[in-house]
């Protein structure tokens, strides 16, 4: 058999990866949206106890959109649970009648792609699945703004006077290896920066790698399914010749981990007033250099929740469904930061809002 049919004979599937909001599950709500009728089994992971992005996709309405094919891994970052959380569940999703079409896995915005891609080589799963392509979406006007990195001139300035400078922002690390790591870079949200800040954003994301793939632009997600799925790569083929940060520099098997970050949920109160909460949510992350913030919120006499999903400054928010029958209607927000952030001083913050 030669290897393009032996692939064709495999379950793609497609891991999508990018920074914290950088728009992924709007993605994938489009690409679900646009499916042609294929089935597709969603495995969500967080980085964080509660599962917001699953939450937003379940239960979406579309023909496709079954809950039984959303799995959730919320227990840490799948690149570190690869053999604890991801090899199992990819084993029960195979032992199922009703087999998948195609596979998407949403990665925690924390995550490394090369260990995810490099398990798809364990024997157990090589011979059934293959990784189509692994699709990296960036936030466009964000990374303009200079978000994923310190003043990259200055420091390559100091490092050509001093050899021994080695200081790197994790931030730019993981956007680094996220960018390594792709088969497809999506820039998103490219309706919010002009064509000259878009053409800086492509020179940037060039200088972050030595192998820089094919870029597509897309505003609010909204990508051809054509794009993104049917690359037919065999990415776990070719996951050695692009290894992360802590591959380079930990060949010795340190375990990668996230200690440069927290997660933590803060229970918040029910507000009345929408417009207000968002103004005071901007002032709390200003005030804390919160890197993102999503959850869901009661509005006192609507019966809808609230989304509300933040990257810096920016705030997201919109009514996605009605409170269902038996579910209590509390505010849950997902907070992450840097691991210096004071979570005791957030948590108090929030749980006092009165708007």
């Amino acid at each position: 058999m030669s290897e393009q049919k032996f692939l064709q004979s495999k379950i793609p599937t497609t891991v999508i990866t990018g920074f914290l909001g950088s728009g992924k599950t709007t993605m994938i709500r489009h690409l679900l949206e646009n499916a042609q009728g294929k089935r597709i089994a969603l495995i969500i992971n967080e980085f964080g106890e509660l599962g917001v992005d699953g939450g937003l996709l379940k239960g979406c309405g579309l023909d496709n959109c079954h809950d039984d094919d959303l799995i959730e891994l919320n227990n840490g970052c799948i690149c570190c649970t690869v053999a604890e959380e991801f090899i199992p569940t990819m084993t029960k999703l195979l032992e199922r009648e009703d087999r998948p079409d195609h596979i998407v896995i949403e990665t925690s915005g924390l995550a490394l792609p090369q260990p995810l891609v490099a398990a798809f080589n364990w024997p157990e799963i090589k011979t059934q699945v293959t990784v189509d392509g692994v699709i990296t979406v960036i936030d466009a006007p964000a990374v303009a703004e200079g978000r994923f990195a310190d003043d990259i001139d200055k420091i390559n300035a100091e490092r050509a006077e001093d050899s021994s400078i080695t200081h790197e922002s994790p931030l730019e690390e993981l956007f680094e290896d996220q960018i390594h790591a792709a088969d497809l870079i999506v820039l998103n949200k490219v309706d919010l920066i002009d064509e000259d800040t878009l053409d800086n954003v492509r020179n940037i994301i060039s200088s972050h790698s030595d192998r820089v793939p094919q870029m597509v632009t897309s505003s609010f997600g909204s990508i051809g399914t054509d794009l993104i799925l049917g690359l037919g790569v065999g990415t776990e083929s070719d996951i050695e010749n692009r290894k992360s940060h802590h591959e380079l520099h930990h060949a010795n098997g340190v375990p990668h981990n996230h200690d440069e970050f927290k997660s933590f949920v803060v229970n918040a109160p029910s507000i009345h007033d929408p417009k207000a909460l968002i103004e005071r949510l901007k002032t709390i992350i200003a005030e804390n250099d919160i890197l993102r913030l999503k959850g869901f919120v009661n509005v006192v006499g609507k019966p809808m929740r609230l989304v509300v999903q933040a990257v810096g400054q920016r705030i997201d928010s919109y009514f996605d469904r009605p409170w269902q029958k038996n579910e209590e209607h509390k505010s849950h927000l997902v907070v992450i930061g840097l691991h210096e952030i004071d979570e005791e001083k957030v948590r108090k913050t929030i749980e006092a809002l009165d708007v």
